[in-house]
């Protein structure tokens, strides 16, 4: 059964950002995103299914656990995104990411169980994966920036071209993405210190200080939007690198404790 929920899943989402692509290439309508926006809908109830029957329900941070959940969750803000704005050609970068790592979860990787967790340590890790989510989806936004940014100074014109969002609409997005990830990530870190005993501690030091180091350039970020209008390439380069630094933080850890020391841990 939950095979079966995985494999359905993954075929979902490999669908719909294919249907996505199409326009990229010169084909492709308005009803064709719709229906694909429809598929990976259904991907993404398949994946939150599979996710709550093959955890038991709770929240199993272990590392490829806890990737397949970002993946769900950053699909499912991805279709919330284009409720508001077309902006559908994030699914062809975000939905086939979520079907390898939902792969890997369901197949390759080792079998794990969830820890047990009080309701205020749960709070903070949920508005920790949410502020992972969102700046995941403005990463996304700045990569698409950055292709457009790049053909239109190039002169590479082209119907996948027109098939993206207008670049105004891509860099508003963009910052409205990392100033709504900005205040997760500032009640992420609240939250830490509130709740989480010794957050300083050896454990915990490394995620600590480079939370507050990818706060700090998300931060600086909206501030020179604000104060100096930055934009373009600049915006681009800081969006990423902030990211980096919080996938670092969230997942950097566990990779070499669990990938590559084969060590599973809490």
């Amino acid at each position: 059964m939950l095979a079966a929920l995985s494999i359905f899943a993954i075929v979902c989402y490999l669908l719909a950002s294919g249907l996505l692509a199409r326009p990229l290439f010169g084909g492709g309508t308005t009803t064709l995103a719709r229906l694909a926006l429809g598929i990976a809908t259904a991907a993404v109830l398949a994946h939150a299914t599979g996710l709550l029957a093959m955890h038991g329900g709770a929240l199993d941070l272990h590392f490829f656990a806890a990737l397949s959940l970002v993946a769900c969750m950053v699909s499912a803000l991805t279709l919330l995104v284009n409720l508001t704005r077309p902006v559908a050609t994030l699914g062809v970068i975000v939905f086939p990411l979520s079907a390898l790592l939902l792969w890997v979860d369901s197949f390759l990787a080792p079998s794990t169980a969830p820890v047990s967790m009080d309701w205020h340590i749960k709070l903070h890790v949920t508005v920790a994966l949410l502020a992972f989510g969102v700046l995941s989806i403005a990463a996304a936004m700045a990569i698409l920036l950055a292709i457009q940014e790049r053909a239109l100074r190039h002169r590479h014109l082209g119907p996948w071209l027109s098939a993206l969002p207008p670049l105004t609409l891509t860099e508003s997005l963009l910052f409205r993405l990392i100033g709504a990830g900005f205040v997760l990530l500032s009640l992420t870190l609240l939250t830490g210190i509130l709740f989480v005993d010794n957050l300083f501690g050896q454990h915990l030091m490394h995620k600590t200080v480079l939370s507050i180091i990818a706060w700090l350039v998300f931060g600086a970020l909206l501030y020179g939007r604000w104060r100096h209008g930055w934009r373009g390439r600049s915006a681009v380069n800081l969006t990423l690198i902030g990211m980096g630094v919080l996938v670092l933080a969230f997942f950097g850890s566990k990779f070499v404790l669990e990938v590559i020391l084969h060590r599973v841990v809490d």
